[in-house]
């Protein structure tokens, strides 16, 4: 069993009229989502909308949704693109009742392989909490390399996962293969978690489990049973979902979208976000339809 099991929703935040962000309906999603098939919650990523968000309103999504959830783990996402400023929040984080951060690749920086080692070297030890990696080249602009993973994750015990999203799939299997034993990886694409499953990964950290958990989590389950074909047919009919959560008009605009089809909305989102086109909400309401979600 993965650490913090196969499927984390990496949440958005809920905003209010006036795109301040509203708690309360932020404890009620992330309360519905672990009744949905979420076994934990990544909390303030790039779905939850971090780089618009304060240092304190991070925080305090990270104890309204943790009280919300009870033994349900809950990912703070504390990492940036400024290593002064994540470990700072690292630090305050830490001092919550949540089970661990994420931290992604810095963003805009573009830092040599050697950077990406120091920042993520430096971040790690500001915590005694278990730590995920996220490589998401596509919006930082820089792939971290397995190598890097890998000299990471050997030399610091809390650094125990990654979240792959580099959609290369010959680097995946190289960190399956060559991390020490018990470092996890989950895919950060909706779309490559089985192809991610079948060479070592242990689940996916989700953004169309919003809406389609229950059978993201069948999928994985089946694909963990060795039943490959049950795996492979609901991948395949969730395929218009996960098309639908990463339109022109982008994420988290689709997804939150999508919550307000299925009967769950969250507000809109903060600039430069806008919200989904009338052609993509076209798209995603056939989508939510189709699989029955609405």
């Amino acid at each position: 069993m993965a650490r913090f099991g196969k499927v984390l929703t990496a949440m958005v935040t809920p905003f209010d009229d006036e795109l301040a962000v509203n708690y309360d309906r932020a404890a009620e999603l992330a309360a519905r989502l672990i009744e949905n098939g979420s076994d934990g919650l990544v909390i303030t990523g790039t779905t939850g909308e971090s780089p618009t968000l304060s240092p304190d309103e991070k925080l305090k999504l990270y104890e309204v949704t943790k009280q919300a959830v009870g033994d349900a783990p809950i990912i703070a996402g504390t990492g940036s693109n400024d290593t002064a400023a994540s470990v700072e929040l690292t630090k305050k984080a830490t001092q919550l009742p949540i089970d661990g951060v994420m931290l992604v690749g810095p963003y805009y920086n573009k830092p040599s392989q050697e950077g990406f080692y120091r920042h993520f070297h430096t971040v790690a030890q500001a915590t005694d909490l278990p730590v995920i990696l996220y490589n998401v080249p596509g919006r930082t602009g820089k792939n971290i390399d397995a190598s890097t993973a890998v000299r990471l994750a050997e030399e610091l015990e809390n650094i125990v996962a990654i979240k792959e999203a580099s959609a290369d799939l010959e680097q995946i299997t190289e960190i399956c293969a060559k991390a020490p034993d018990g470092f996890e990886v989950y895919s950060g694409d909706d779309g490559m978690t089985i192809p991610i499953m079948s060479v070592g990964g242990v689940g996916i950290i989700s953004v169309a489990a919003h809406v389609g958990g229950p059978m993201i989590a069948e999928m994985c389950d089946s694909f963990a049973a060795a039943d490959n074909a049950a795996a492979a047919k609901l991948h395949q009919r969730l395929m218009p979902l996960v098309q639908a959560c990463f339109l022109a008009s982008g994420n988290p605009a689709c997804v939150k979208r999508a919550l307000e089809i299925c009967g769950f909305p969250v507000g809109g989102s903060r600039l430069p976000v806008v919200p989904a086109s009338e052609a993509d909400t076209a798209t995603i309401r056939a989508a939510c339809e189709e699989l029955g979600l609405t």
